[in-house]
Formats: C-alpha cells, structure tokens, sequence
C-alpha cells in the first residue's frame, strides 16, 4: 500500500491532485496528514480536527470507467466501506446520513469529500477525502460532533484504522465491479439515517416541512414522501435534515 504521510498541509485531496499533476500514481495511493489547514467537507464546509489525534486522509482511485451520471456510487460505496469499518468496531447506532455522512446516534463522527476527474462523459479518476474523528474528545462549540474515544471509551492506532479503512475501500470497490450497483445501493439505503420516520427538513427558502425519507434517486437526489404523501425529490443544495 503507498502512503504517503505528511505531518501538515492545506488539504489532503489538493496535494494529492497537485502530485497526481506532476507525475502518475499508483491506484489505492494513499495522502494522510496529521494536520490539515485548509480541510473541506461538502459544500465548502470547513473540517476541524486536532493535529495527531484523528484521521485525515485522500485516496487515490483511477481507471474508474464509471459514467458521469452514475457519479453518486462513489459516494455509496466510500461511505459503506467506512461504515463496515466502523461497524466492525461495534460503533451503536451507526447510519449514513445523505449523502455520506457517518453518525452514530445523531453525532457525526466522520466526513467525506469526493472530487471527480471527468474523461469525456466518464469519471476515470476519482480522489476520495475522508476526515474521521477517531481520538478527539473536545469539540468546542460544534454541534453533533464526536469520535470513537468518545463512544467506544478507549484510544485507537491511527496506522491500523487507516489500513483497515483503505482495504474496505478495497473491497467495496471490488463489489462495484463484480456485482449489481442495486444491492450496493440498497444496502446503502437500508442504513440511511432517519429512514421512513417521520423527519422535520428545511428547504432553500427557509421554510421548514415534514416529510419522510424513502430512498435515493438514480441521480442522487434525496426522495421524500410529504405529507401529502407525494415523493419528491432534492439536491444536497435545495434541502436540509434537521436533527
């Protein structure tokens, strides 16, 4: 396995696109770092972590082959594979909150940022963020916020979390080559947060609604059966599950 550890930098996902750039990498290359500046999570949010106590880390996938319209399978299979870790581990109550959020109870414990290289209509190269809270106890004034020292009440070793993570990736990967994308994706909708119960969401005006989550569209989008038990269907920009 190549990893490359670094003990600071802006961003895991940018110096792994800035190497990518200067010369070709290995598939499943690995860029951890102890500190990140400059972390991202979706939609620009900022990723606050302690230097050395949890895990910041890119992933290098290439020769993907994958349809740019199928672009939110990566986000299934990268959130199952963390999932399966972090299940092993008997985390309690562990869901995916969409798109690839990973909780335990209502607590996020980890993040996921995917950027996508597109060759004509296909996404060959893909380098996966993932930023989990593993020995963190203090998170300030951050909400909903914990780790596995927090939940599971002892220290983890980084390097063994990391390399069990990068093989489940692995793995999960190699079922998105050697079965159905539908058992992926019903095993991701199976451990969706807040499933079939009934949720309080906030659209892109503001205005709060209830509603249930059935499942993921094809394209990604959350469906949502109203209360007038219409399905409709939202971007990660037009809707907001409160907790």
């Amino acid at each position: 396995m190549n990893i490359i550890k670094l003990d600071a930098t802006d961003s895991t996902n940018a110096y792994l696109k800035r190497l990518l750039s200067d010369v070709k990498q290995a598939d499943f290359t690995v860029v951890s770092a102890k500190e990140q500046r400059s972390g991202k999570g979706q939609m620009g949010a900022k990723w606050e972590s302690d230097t050395g106590k949890n895990l910041t880390f890119s992933v290098l996938r290439q020769d993907l082959a994958l349809r740019a319209n199928d672009y939110f399978l990566l986000n299934i299979c990268v959130s199952l594979a963390v999932y399966n870790t972090l299940k092993a581990y008997q985390v309690p109550d562990l869901t995916i909150k969409w798109p690839n959020d990973i909780l335990s109870g209502t607590s996020k414990i980890c993040g996921i940022l995917i950027e996508n290289m597109l060759s004509g209509t296909l996404i060959n190269t893909a380098i996966i963020g993932i930023g989990l809270n593993v020995n963190q106890t203090f998170f300030g004034t951050l909400e909903n916020a914990s780790s596995l020292k927090l939940i599971l009440g002892y220290n983890f070793d980084l390097d063994e979390l990391l390399h069990e993570l990068v093989e489940s990736l692995k793995s999960v990967f190699l079922e998105l080559n050697t079965s159905s994308k539908e058992s992926l994706w019903q095993t991701y909708e199976q451990v969706l947060f807040r499933k079939d119960k009934p949720s309080t969401f906030e659209n892109k005006k503001n205005e709060l609604f209830m509603g249930f989550i059935r499942g993921v569209s094809p394209k990604g989008k959350l469906q949502i059966a109203m209360e007038d038990n219409v399905l409709k269907e939202f971007d990660i920009k037009e809707v907001k599950l409160l907790y």
